[in-house]
């Protein structure tokens, strides 16, 4: 799945212009172009590599993710371009579930294609092992648990009810992932799924 993601995610980006490599994804402070080179970034991280690189950043995940970006980004998108295509099916991972992986590739792939106005089809297991991840994840580490003590996420287009809460918010899976991974929710029409 994460290598399928990665293949679309090189098909979308394939015919963009220099202005939209430097339109302002949904990661604060990152273009797409930076995005991009972050996906490079953890598809070559090893587990030896993530810890020595995190210990070199003094245990700040913001800077460590910093780092990598500036290490991957290519002069130009089509440099960033061929390291991604390098890497789309390495299958080395941080010290972490493997899911994480999925995270990285959904959510991300989002923070792309929504500010270009880009629609993708995910694979609906895809976003579910992404959601259900995130939803028992700490806060500390980008997840939703403390979340989801407080709310039960019901998905609209699949099987799936996550979180213990007494309230519930309803909405595609999709849309719960990325609203737990701390991105606005955008009203349909605005580029991508709602």
């Amino acid at each position: 799945m994460v290598h399928a993601e990665r293949a679309a995610l090189i098909d979308d980006l394939e015919g963009l212009d220099a202005a939209q490599w430097e339109t302002p994804s949904l990661c604060a402070g990152w273009s797409v172009h930076d995005v991009v080179a972050h996906l490079v970034d953890t598809a070559r991280t090893t587990r030896t590599r993530f810890v020595a690189g995190l210990a070199w950043a003094r245990f700040d995940f913001d800077r460590h993710n910093e780092h990598g970006v500036r290490r991957e980004r290519g002069a130009a998108p089509r440099d960033t371009m061929a390291r991604l295509r390098e890497v789309a099916s390495r299958t080395s991972t941080p010290p972490a579930p493997l899911d994480t992986r999925l995270v990285e590739e959904v959510v991300h792939g989002e923070d792309i294609r929504r500010p270009l106005g880009l629609a993708h089809t995910y694979q609906p297991e895809a976003v579910v092992r992404s959601l259900r991840l995130l939803a028992r994840t700490p806060e500390a580490f980008g997840g939703a648990r403390q979340l989801t003590s407080r709310i039960r996420l019901t998905a609209t287009d699949t099987d799936l009810s996550v979180g213990d809460g007494p309230s519930e918010v309803t909405g595609t899976a999709l849309s719960l992932l990325m609203a737990v991974s701390g991105r606005e929710v955008m009203p349909p029409g605005r580029g991508g799924e709602r």
